[in-house]
């Protein structure tokens, strides 16, 4: 025992110095990330040739701010600047998910206020988004007791007002000019009175009289021009009216109006908005008219172009652009006279993308990033615990016309995908429980014998041919079908993302033909599982579909996480959660596959007694595992270490043939915080700008808020947990695992004939010997407990993450039994003894 102890005690120290030494090394090695797939992004603040690098704009900055512009909107001819834009600027998409699924254009520009999710009040009752007002002679911006009551509501610990009262304090001199404007430079208390660093100024709809009200501007640091809204025919802006204070503790519920006259009648609205293109247009022509006012009158301007809200209720990504003092003339070209346009394009670049440490995704920002990305170009430094990352440049040698065919592309993807994701779930789980219902039934010889009964009862003895031919039938044909079965069930998840590297949305079918590609991939790694060299293996199974799963999770990661965006089971962009790493369902299928892939490595190890060098190989996988799904600058998953340390740790241990006990368990959970929690220091110790929500948690925890963070995530564990059909799925699994398989096979291992209910499969022959034919298949399974029930209590996706683990494993377990059954069926089969040879002549 002394001996096994010491043997811990080496293999946990070493674990632990490696874990430690990896983390503090890794983030030196991103080069060889980036040469390994990730983008070769440079951080930058604009777009400048390749090689430079500036930390601040050399001239003054203007924000030109609209809502609901998408890169489909963008032509040469209805739109020459934003064309123009995408030809020679740093261009993306931008996700501007708010609290909401949709945007309006007031939680547009808070976003831009408060540098993080906020929204304006709910405004069901008008079936539409508030119409932005003027702020008044006193400098006070309308609604904003209604912005500050709907941050106080949310969970993002948003502040309007921040970026306006980091101007003024910094000292740095803005102009607002436009209603949408005015509300992005407001001070906390909705004001620009008594403020001498910022103005604000009304906005012209007429693109030349505008020109000439944002030249009058350029003398300030930063300019915010709101250059208006696109919305969808039947989605007009209304007048919402102003709210008394007493009013705003209902203002979230749904309140009758008042005063119906002031709600314009519905039929009213579905001509309330002129044609699409024209409103386009007219976007297009102000953010000319700014264009032309700097490369006139500030040639040195750093102008930002972003749509920064939605223009109905469908959320989908906008646009969002960089020009640099050498690309600004080309952009303001088609506004400005023939004696003013640029004779040469020489200093011009060639057009580029955006991305951010946010995203990790090369043509893919958020919202949140603008404020960052504004005061990187300022110089001002941002203040800490700010969810976004300032823009980077990601040289691009396509064309122009390819770089915003691209652009469209991939909102076509996120959009095509969002319709299919419920149905795919849904049928997830459905095809999973009725697998677990053809276990507990179809193969239950009492179950079929009372079936078989009661179709003769009530239906009729015709009605009872399937449940007689099922129950008389050959038990080795039902076990092979059950097998194939369920590791065609069990390769899903991995098929639905290789599935992704097939343009299915661009497809007159696409649904037909993801799902179509997702089962074939499906059967096709079920036939390598099956019918490979390995087949005779019992865990070849296993080994296959969760080394795949395994290996090709990790590679994804690796190369930026490009499969699971816009994927079935991976993220959607604009949700604006995770974009790189590992979220949720993918740290439960990559923890699930890693243990399993660790079971199947150190089983023939276990059986020629090699323990030690059996809980080594445990060991490293973990430690591979833990640190890709931890480590700041590839998983970063705050969730994932703390699950994934004890799995493998009772995994070692129960390899070692150690019994674990209450110390030995307090012991581990002692050392899975401290390591999990190191994650997040080490990333917290790197510069700010460079820190992912590792690091800002650690700011969150220093500044006090830990308390918001574990409200807001049991809040959301416990909704998922009532609302979502993988609760079903993951009952199911534990159901089947617990009462259906390890009961019935424990009860029939005590008896000689295999028991009544399986007996008739196992061919008379005792289950006992299931144990020894998979010595750590136990193990592996209570390892997969640990993993995926902590992995449900510290993620805000609670259920999701044992649901999405059983989807992997209990099919595979199935099929590990089912396969074990025909072992068992073949040894128990008599040999046929050899006939006499026959005497000759």
């Amino acid at each position: 025992m002394s001996t096994r102890r010491g043997v811990v005690r080496r293999v946990a120290v070493i674990v632990l110095a490696v874990v430690v030494a990896l983390m503090l090394v890794l983030p030196s090695f991103s080069p060889l990330l980036v040469a390994a797939g990730a983008s070769p992004s440079r951080p930058v603040a604009a777009p400048v040739p390749p090689g430079a690098v500036v930390d601040e704009a050399p001239g003054p900055v203007l924000l030109v701010g609209f809502t609901g512009v998408r890169w489909d909107d963008v032509t040469a001819l209805a739109t020459p600047h934003l064309w123009q834009l995408g030809q020679h600027g740093a261009v993306a998409n931008m996700v501007v998910r708010s609290v909401r699924s949709s945007a309006c254009p007031a939680d547009g520009w808070l976003a831009v206020s408060a540098g993080r999710r906020a929204a304006d009040l709910p405004t069901e009752e008008y079936g539409t988004c508030r119409r932005l007002v003027e702020p008044g002679e006193d400098g006070q911006v309308p609604g904003w007791a209604d912005y500050r009551a709907a941050a106080e509501e949310a969970p993002y610990d948003a502040r309007p007002g921040m970026l306006g009262d980091l101007l003024v304090e910094r000292g740095v001199s803005a102009a607002a000019l436009g209603p949408g404007a005015a509300i992005a430079l407001a001070t906390g208390e909705g004001t620009f009175a008594g403020s001498e660093v910022l103005e604000y100024s009304w906005a012209s709809r007429s693109p030349r009289l505008l020109r000439r009200q944002v030249a009058a501007q350029l003398d300030h640091q930063l300019v915010v021009v709101d250059a208006g809204a696109v919305r969808d025919r039947n989605r007009p802006l209304v007048t919402v009216p102003e709210r008394e204070p007493a009013d705003l503790a209902e203002a979230t519920a749904e309140p009758e109006p008042e005063d119906p006259g002031t709600i314009p009648p519905r039929d009213a609205w579905l001509l309330a908005e002129p044609d699409r293109a024209a409103q386009v247009s007219a976007v297009d022509a102000r953010l000319g008219a700014v264009l032309a006012a700097a490369a006139e009158h500030a040639p040195t301007a750093t102008v930002v172009a972003a749509s920064l809200a939605d223009s109905g209720t469908q959320p989908l990504m906008q646009v969002v652009g960089v020009a640099g003092p050498d690309e600004l003339a080309l952009l303001a070209a088609p506004a400005l006279e023939e004696d003013e346009r640029p004779v040469s394009r020489e200093t011009a670049t060639g057009g580029a993308l955006l991305a951010t440490r946010s995203t990790r995704q090369d043509g893919i920002v958020q919202s949140t990033d603008l404020v960052p990305s504004l005061l990187a170009l300022l110089g001002v430094d941002a203040p800490s615990g700010l969810p976004g990352a300032p823009f980077q440049v990601v040289p691009d040698a396509g064309s122009g016309p390819a770089r915003v065919a691209g652009l469209q592309d991939e909102n076509r993807h996120a959009v095509a995908i969002r319709p299919l994701v419920g149905p795919f779930y849904s049928a997830l789980v459905l095809i999973n429980l009725l697998l677990y219902a053809a276990v507990t039934v179809a193969l239950n010889r009492r179950s079929l014998d009372r079936l078989s009964g009661w179709l003769e009862k009530v239906r009729g003895r015709r009605r009872a041919t399937l449940a007689r031919s099922l129950r008389n039938g050959s038990p080795a044909t039902a076990l092979r079908a059950l097998r194939a079965v369920s590791v065609a069930v069990a390769a899903i998840p991995v098929a639905s993302y290789l599935a992704n590297l097939v343009p299915w949305w661009r497809t007159d079918s696409p649904g037909l033909v993801l799902y179509g590609t997702t089962a074939l991939t499906s059967v096709g790694i079920a036939a390598v599982a099956l019918l490979g060299p390995w087949r005779r293996q019992l865990l070849a199974p296993v080994a296959v579909v969760a080394g795949l799963t395994s290996v090709l999770l990790v590679w994804d990661v690796l190369t930026g996480a490009s499969l699971q965006v816009s994927a079935l089971m991976g993220v959607q962009p604009q949700v604006g959660g995770r974009f790189y790493g590992f979220n949720n369902s993918s740290f439960a299928l990559h923890a699930t596959a890693a243990v399993l892939l660790a079971v199947c490595l150190a089983e023939p190890l276990v059986r020629r007694g090699r323990r030690r060098v059996a809980a080594a190989v445990v060991a490293l996988v973990g430690l591979v595992a833990t640190v890709l799904n931890g480590a700041p600058a590839i998983g970063a998953d705050f969730g994932g270490p703390p699950a994934l340390i004890p799995a493998f740790a009772l995994l070692a241990l129960l390899t070692l043939g150690v019994r674990v006990t209450w110390a030995r368990a307090a012991v581990v959970l002692g050392v899975t915080a401290v390591l999990a929690l190191s994650f997040s220091v080490v990333d917290y110790l790197r510069p700010p700008a460079e820190r992912s929500h590792l690091g800002r948690f650690v700011e969150t925890v220093l500044d006090g808020g830990l308390a918001d963070v574990v409200g807001r995530k049991l809040a959301q564990n416990v909704a998922n947990l009532f609302g979502s059909t993988l609760t079903f799925l993951a009952i199911g699994g534990i159901v089947l695992v617990v009462v259906v398989l390890s009961r019935p096979l424990r009860d029939a291992a005590r008896q000689t004939d295999g028991g009544v209910s399986y007996g008739w499969l196992a061919g008379g022959s005792s289950l006992s010997r299931l144990d020894r034919d998979t010595v750590m298949l136990r193990p592996g399974v209570a390892a997969l407990a640990v993993a995926l029930g902590i992995g449900f209590a510290v993620n805000d996706s609670g259920i999701v993450i044992p649901a999405i683990g059983i989807s992997l494993a209990v099919p595979l377990l199935i099929a590990v039994v089912a396969g074990w059954l025909l072992t068992l069926r073949e040894r128990s089969r008599p040999v046929p003894a050899r006939s006499a040879p026959q005497p000759r002549g």
